[in-house]
């Protein structure tokens, strides 16, 4: 591998951070800092991100350890490591993951944000009447309709085709990372949304073939370079969607809207194993963190919303008053 291919690595899981996870620009440059400077300890040794394995990356630890950096920056350089393999094995640059056992020195593991269902149905109605014209609407609402009904990762929603979404679907086909398939169930609010937003499309289209112009075979168009609507441009609409719905802007991202997908699933009984193939994870040990997800939000809810614990509280005040 080349350097500018490596350079790329870094560039495109950087593009991704901030469209799919909405990552800030200070993160952003605290990782292509880290990941740059792993990549010189690489070269020097002369290695580089494709050909890395487990023990380049702990021989990197211990050097950064010998220098004196102290246990947070190490583990937030551990942490962009394993991101950065993390997707490049989701983009099929990788087939394996060098870094996806190795622990951190002290870190703690942060549980990924969530949205209750009554602020994802607050979302849900700002899309309805966010947008400057009818057809703005109905867009945004089959976009917001199909993330959380279908737990898509947003590159995968924006770029689908309009072949995929034909004959009123009850499931859906999904092209994912590395070119892998599944198959997701659409629920009756997303079927109503798509069949709306695609009746809209063909008189687009249609009108558009009369001026002789040229169709787009994405169901999401744009006038961009990719012919679709761009993971940014959909990042910045949630973050709207949020702002008029009175949702908390930092929870929201198309992130957080799978996040919520797969938590208020299992919250409703839904099979481990069938998330795991909803999402498209290949190891259910990636889809077991929503257990801990929901086991913390139940806590939540017990401590804020139960007598007893409320009466705990109580007693726990009057002793140190």
């Amino acid at each position: 591998m080349t350097g500018q291919n490596t350079a790329h690595w870094i560039s495109a899981f950087l593009e991704a951070q901030a469209a799919e996870l909405g990552a800030a620009t200070n993160t952003q440059l605290a990782y292509g800092r880290d990941l740059k400077d792993f990549q010189a300890y690489l070269s020097r040794n002369g290695q580089d991100f494709a050909g890395a394995s487990r023990a380049d990356v702990e021989n990197y630890l211990v050097h950064c350890d010998a220098q004196g950096l102290a246990k947070s920056t190490r583990a937030r350089r551990l942490s962009a490591i394993k991101q950065l393999y993390r997707f490049a094995f989701e983009e099929g640059l990788r087939t394996e993951n060098p870094a996806i056992q190795i622990s951190g020195p002290g870190q703690d593991k942060r549980l990924p944000k969530i949205l209750s269902e009554a602020e994802v149905d607050q979302l849900l109605d700002a899309a309805r009447n966010s947008g400057r014209s009818k057809a703005d609407q109905i867009r945004n609402t089959c976009l917001m309709e199909l993330l959380y009904a279908t737990g898509m990762r947003v590159s995968e929603l924006v770029s689908l085709p309009i072949s995929a979404t034909r004959g009123d679907p009850r499931l859906l086909l999904i092209t994912g990372k590395g070119g892998k398939e599944r198959m997701v169930p659409l629920s009756p609010p997303a079927r109503t949304a798509l069949a709306e937003w695609l009746e809209d499309r063909d008189r687009q289209d249609a009108l558009a073939r009369t001026k002789k112009l040229p169709t787009s075979r994405f169901l999401f168009p744009s006038r961009g370079k990719s012919g679709h609507l761009t993971r940014h441009r959909f990042y910045l609409l949630i973050k709207e969607f949020a702002v008029a719905a009175g949702v908390q802007p930092s929870k929201v991202t198309p992130h957080t809207l799978r996040h919520a997908f797969a938590t208020h699933l299992l919250a409703n009984g839904a099979d481990l194993r069938a998330i795991q193939t909803m999402l498209g994870h290949a190891d259910v040990a990636t889809t077991e963190i929503y257990t801990h997800v929901l086991e913390e939000r139940l806590s939540e809810l017990v401590l804020d919303h139960h007598p007893l614990a409320q009466g705990s509280d109580r007693k726990a005040k009057a002793t140190d008053s």
